[in-house]
């Protein structure tokens, strides 16, 4: 098998909604868009969102590492989507952590190296 890329997949309510957060507040970049599917790009990374999404909250394992996680949670907030839980220290680990919802209720975390 040779894989060519990999996408994380998330379901979207409001395609326009959610395309504008993605790009917007985290600061993907646009590769394609249309009211059923679109693809947002990091790097190397894909987040594609597929239209259909009902809203409610879904964990999807989706994760950001960020330079200032405080100035992050509040950019969410302004941009639509929420700060569920965190910022806070990981006993242990080298990071503080949040977990958010974007504005179509997927869950995702964001978290600062502070090693």
């Amino acid at each position: 098998m040779q894989i060519e890329s990999v996408m994380f997949m998330l379901m979207a309510q409001d395609m326009d909604r959610a395309v504008a957060f993605y790009r917007n507040v985290v600061g993907v970049d646009v590769r394609s868009a249309s009211p059923q599917s679109s693809e947002l790009t990091r790097g190397d990374a894909t987040v594609a969102l597929h239209g259909g999404g009902d809203g409610e909250f879904h964990d999807t394992g989706l994760s950001f590492q960020v330079g200032d996680l405080d100035a992050a949670c509040r950019e969410v907030t302004r941009g639509g989507g929420r700060v569920l839980k965190g910022p806070e220290d990981r006993p242990g680990e080298p990071i503080r952590l949040a977990h958010l919802a974007d504005t179509e209720g997927n869950g995702f975390t964001m978290s600062q190296y502070v090693g």
